[in-house]
């Protein structure tokens, strides 16, 4: 052929052919041959390029406006109807691309980019489609720090746990922080030698506020914690059903128990005995639960979100929920005396706790009251309030003989019975923190644990029986490796938990009872905790061993967690209750939705312990120097953690403030042994500890040891000076470090 095209032949050619995009691919096709011809055909492509046409990325040339066929594309996020979709990282920023990835792919979140083969597509609200090809990069790391003014613009002191690495900031990237600020950045720039490079992205205003401290949780966490316009919108929106297509139990008289401070109720109970004669002595049992799946409804902006948070989070000074207050807090609350669509479950158990039979149903329900935990247990206790008082023989004492028949069942089934009271960080109005207390626990938080237990197993059994995709709570048992290191510290403390046989429940359960009321009955609950697994959500059912049950699925709080909301919508749908129940695309990612909340739900794990770090920090910053008591919860090569009584706050003591001599550490023991006086170091052990530092911003506090077990250490102390342990000032950078080393 060997004619030359004119340009608009070529850019013609190169729109309908994104793939040919090099100049000898291009010369192939309108078979160009000869020096000559190929010089031509440069001159003609770099006319183009020239006017702005064509544009050229190495060796690759493309429309102008348009996108290569292999580029690097950053993810935005999903939209409502949970499809990715990102932006070239090069190039025309305007373009939306859809990301079609396989189910083998890595899972991709915004702020991901990944290499990918772009196609046009005449695609409802985007012109390309995107298959990943690997990811090349995870989103930009983001800092929270404290912004120190420069000469040319500053630096960044990061406020993490574990980081004292600094971050430069060039004069236009500080976004008018000024000094002393807390500062969200990202990262920029390639790295090199030197500090890294970052920009401004958010000011956050004075860390030493009081409700700076669960900001910077939640961002530096990355937490959604601002909804969306169309989320808002969609929530406004809302209405409550009515009694159509539903078993009215309006007569019903449930009520919700929950915390003094609860603002969202999403389920209600109700008790009453069997009159069926072949069940003498059973009990009917009743459950109630919000239909969030009626109002938050697949494909919407609100599932979308929903999803994305995975779960609400909680700290002393805010909730983050998962879906908007609107529903949390009023439409779907079952607030007393409000009429409420929900999913109940209707159970029948006998004298002895034992299911015998189940049944659900959509509802409509009216709650008679809403209770909170010590009311209820003073009513049980003899002294009901004015609330209570009429609800004592219809309601609370039926739950209360219906709840001792299921105990019976609990005990002999011996779900693991781990001692580890909840602390309460109770914060004045301005936010400060008044006390630092734990949780009482009262007979009545466990009638309620064991309610929601037996129909999240009845919600389990359902879906199983009808064949309908579900999301599982899954519990896996111990490693081998850590069932070892528990049966060391047992061993050490003069316990036994036995070896060779198949681990159950009950063998914990044993070992647990032989250190109740002893010296080592913390350690003991603390080092079995730390032996077991995270629980986790997947489609397949594994079980759940801490519960001592073969099938479990989380049903009961769809308000504040989106693995309920699957279960309720596969409830939906196995039942034909409605259009509202699991979609083809609910089913389809389920695996994903798995990964992804079971990732939510340790992100917001870890920015409530962070947060409860702080606080416990702040209160005691003005204890420094105090004496205090603890035990050892930690042994590492480079020092000892100990756990404060009272508060329960986790403190660091450097093993240069141990003493003189050389400590030998044996790992899989964790124990430390002094190579002179043969001090032995043990998880568990008591100690005297004095408060060198507390750093609120970081949550880190810094202990010196005075005495263990009772005694002094051996020996002179290390002295300021030469060989000193870490100065003021110095020992919150050391915390810090020590502390990502464990983590």
């Amino acid at each position: 052929m060997n004619q030359l095209p004119d340009k608009t032949a070529l850019l013609a050619f190169l729109a309908d052919n994104p793939q040919v995009s090099a100049k000898r691919d291009i010369a192939r096709a309108f078979g160009i041959h000869g020096a000559a011809a190929r010089a031509e055909l440069k001159r003609l492509l770099r006319e183009l390029e020239d006017e702005g046409a064509l544009a050229r990325k190495g060796r690759r040339l493309h429309a102008a406006g348009a996108l290569p066929p292999v580029g690097i594309v950053e993810v935005t996020g999903p939209d409502a109807d949970g499809d990715l979709y990102g932006r070239p990282a090069e190039g025309p920023g305007e373009a939306r691309i859809l990301i079609v990835a396989r189910r083998s792919d890595t899972a991709l979140g915004p702020g991901d980019r990944v290499l990918a083969r772009l196609t046009p597509v005449q695609g409802e609200g985007h012109a390309w489609e995107a298959r990943p090809i690997k990811r090349i990069d995870a989103a930009a790391p983001r800092v929270l720090g404290i912004f120190r003014e420069g000469k040319a613009g500053g630096r960044i002191l990061p406020i993490e746990k574990g980081s004292d690495r600094e971050w430069k900031v060039a004069a236009g990237e500080t976004a008018g922080a000024k000094d002393g600020e807390l500062v969200e950045t990202e990262a920029v720039g390639p790295r090199g030698l030197g500090l890294p490079q970052a920009r401004i992205t958010a000011r956050l205003g004075d860390p030493s506020a009081p409700r700076a401290v669960s900001l910077i949780a939640i961002r530096q966490h990355g937490i959604p914690d601002r909804f969306p316009e169309a989320v808002l919108a969609e929530a406004a929106a809302a209405r409550e059903p009515g009694v159509e297509g539903r078993e009215d139990l309006r007569q019903v008289p449930f009520v919700t128990i929950d915390p003094v401070d609860a603002r969202d109720r999403d389920d209600a109970v109700h008790a009453e005995p069997d009159t069926d004669p072949k069940n003498a002595g059973g009990h009917i049992v009743w459950v109630a639960i919000a239909d969030v799946a009626h109002v938050v409804r697949p494909g919407s902006a609100l599932d979308a979100e929903a999803r994305l948070r995975g779960n609400s989070s909680y700290f002393p000074d805010r909730v983050v929920p998962m879906l908007p207050d609107g529903l949390s807090g009023d439409l779907c609350s079952l607030h007393a005396g409000a009429d409420r669509a929900c999913l109940a479950v209707r159970m029948v158990i006998d004298r002895d706790g034992h299911k015998t039979g189940h049944r659900f149903a959509r509802v409509l329900i009216r709650s008679a009251a809403s209770l909170h935990y010590a009311q209820v247990q003073d009513a049980l206790d003899g002294a009901p309030d004015a609330v209570a008082a009429p609800l004592i023989d219809r309601v609370i004492r039926p739950l209360a003989a219906a709840h001792a028949a299921m105990a019976r069942a609990r005990d002999l089934r011996q779900p693991l019975d781990l001692d580890l009271p909840e602390r309460q960080i109770v914060l004045s109005e301005d936010g400060k923190v008044v006390s630092v207390a734990f949780k009482e626990r009262l007979l009545t938080h466990r009638l309620i644990e064991d309610c929601m237990v037996l129909a999240n197993v009845c919600a389990a059994e359902e879906l199983i029986a009808r064949r309908t995709p579900l999301l599982f709570r899954v519990h896996e048992e111990p490693s081998p490796e850590k069932l070892d290191a528990l049966r060391e510290v047992a061993q050490a403390s003069g316990l036994t938990l036995a070896k060779g046989q198949v681990l159950k429940t009950a063998h914990l359960n044993r070992l647990l009872a032989q250190a109740e009321g002893t010296d080592q009955d913390e350690l003991i609950n603390i080092t079995t905790l730390r032996s077991l697994p995270q629980a986790y959500y997947h489609p397949q059912n594994f079980g759940h061993f801490g519960l001592a049950l073969r099938n479990y699925a989380h049903f009961t709080s769809p308000i504040r967690r989106y693995a309920d909301l699957v279960v309720h919508r596969a409830l939906i749908a196995a039942h034909g209750w409605g259009r509202d129940g699991l979609s083809a695309g609910d089913i389809e990612r389920l695996e994903d939705t798995a990964k992804l909340i079971s990732d939510a739900e340790r992100r917001s794990m870890a920015a409530e312990r962070d947060t409860t770090d702080r606080y416990l920090a702040a209160y005691l910053a003005d204890r420094v120097g105090m004496t205090f008591t603890g035990r050892v919860s930690g042994v590492q090569k480079f020092g000892l953690f100990v756990k404060l009584d009272g508060t329960g706050a986790d403190g660091l003591v450097p093993i240069r403030e141990v003493g003189r001599e050389f400590f030998h550490y044996d790992r899989d023991a964790q124990t430390l042994i002094g190579s002179e006086s043969g001090l032995l170091i043990v998880v568990g052990a008591r100690v005297t500890v004095r408060l060198a530092e507390a750093v609120p911003v970081t949550g880190g506090l810094l202990l010196e040891l005075l005495e263990i077990a009772d005694k002094g250490l051996p020996g002179p102390r290390l002295k300021r000076g030469k060989g000193k342990g870490p100065a003021p000032g110095r020992a919150a950078k050391l915390a810090r470090k020590i502390v990502r080393r464990r983590r």
